[in-house]
């Protein structure tokens, strides 16, 4: 197992970049183009070299010895080959304030987990060194149990062996990182002489990755899109259906998208059916299989929303596309629905003394909605 990051301090302290690492983070330096410039050189063809040369040193020389000498293994001419199992890659994004950092990774969290149907998000608090309760007789500890100074939050996506992970490191840091469980996962090759493709292939994933919460975080509809998704499209020659997000059935579509929009390999129409019946939760889609799911992609596509990845029966959601069925939802869910629910009747008594920033706005909306309906002569 071999880390990457004692490779770049390496490379970094031979090029003279100053930098500050806490365990395997680089938590500052002045030149941070400088040191991921020094990173991208672990992906470049001649560390294949190296990597190989390492493990024949180690093998050769150190394991092997013990059964066959040098002489022995030069005239057997028995040679290993090498492969990655397992890999991960991450990417640190440093912070000037710790408190910025915490607002932005929780307002994240916030507006990304429920559309992305996450379980659950642990979060982790603690000191530098935290003593076992029991003590040795020599008045050591026999066990310490290190975690991080200040809070540690950790988001996590799992797709079978592929995990994508984002957590705080630090006080100022905060981590992206994708994991490959099993190389065999990528279809790529898990041989050594792949390891550049395997980096490349992590790198677009996590790139990805953090694009699509992007797009679900700061959502956009254009001013045309409620006009035109009901009415019908063309996918080739093929003339489809229009988009009504009033039908349940294309309300549960579109959650369904969006939770499986950061699958780094996209998504087919049998796993859309399956989380379309896991997230309904209603008898009238438990029958929804993947011919459905293949009609409604297909009118998601005409619309598009959902794009094809090439020839591949697999799908995934369109920058635009995701940013429109994000925005839609949480227009239905979180606005028009609690404005209309609340307006009809307002709330007597005292206020809540803890109320909420996002419970300040509605009143403030749910006021000015009595008075728009007065206006357009709807009855309460």
């Amino acid at each position: 197992m071999l880390n990457g990051h004692e490779y770049v301090a390496c490379k970094a302290k031979a090029k003279k970049i100053e930098f500050t690492k806490e365990g395997n983070c680089f938590t500052y330096t002045p030149d941070a183009a400088g040191l991921a410039r020094v990173a991208d050189t672990l992906s470049e063809q001649q560390t294949i070299g190296r990597l190989s040369q390492l493990c024949e040193r180690w093998i050769y020389s150190t394991c092997l010895l013990f059964a066959l000498d040098l002489e022995e293994q030069r005239r057997s001419e028995f040679r290993y080959q090498y492969s990655v199992y397992q890999i991960e890659y991450s990417r640190n994004l440093q912070f000037q304030m710790g408190g910025q950092m915490e607002q932005v990774f929780q307002s994240l969290i916030d507006r990304t987990r429920a559309p992305l149907d996450l379980d659950q998000l642990k979060t982790i608090f603690g000191g530098k060194k935290r003593p076992c309760r029991r003590k040795l007789q020599d008045g050591k500890y026999g066990v310490t149990v290190e975690t991080p100074t200040y809070d540690l939050t950790v988001f996590k996506v799992h797709y079978g062996r592929l995990t994508l992970k984002i957590y705080t490191k630090g006080e100022r840091a905060l981590r992206i990182e994708v994991i490959v469980h099993n190389t065999k996962e990528l279809a790529c090759g898990r041989s050594l002489p792949n390891f550049g493709k395997i980096v490349q292939l992590l790198k677009g994933m996590l790139e990805r990755f953090l694009n699509t919460l992007h797009y679900m975080d700061v959502c956009f509809i254009a001013d045309d899109t409620l006009e035109k998704l009901p009415t019908a499209s063309r996918v080739g020659k093929t003339r489809v259906g229009g988009v009504d997000f009033n039908r349940p059935r294309m309300r549960a579509v579109a959650h369904a998208v969006i939770a499986l929009a950061t699958s780094p390999k996209g998504f087919t129409a049998s796993q859309l059916a399956q989380r379309v019946v896991a997230l309904s939760g209603h008898r009238p889609l438990s029958h929804y299989e993947a011919r459905h799911a293949a009609y409604d992609l297909k009118k998601l596509r005409g619309k598009k929303l959902v794009e094809k990845i090439g020839s591949s029966h697999r799908y995934q959601p369109t920058r635009p596309g995701l940013r429109a069925l994000t925005a839609l939802l949480v227009l239905r869910d979180k606005v028009i629905k609690p404005l209309l629910a609340g307006s009809c009747q307002l709330k007597r008594g005292p206020k809540p003394s803890s109320a909420t920033p996002i419970d300040q706005h509605y009143h403030r909306l749910q006021v000015g909605m009595q008075d728009l309906f007065a206006e357009l002569g709807i009855a309460a």
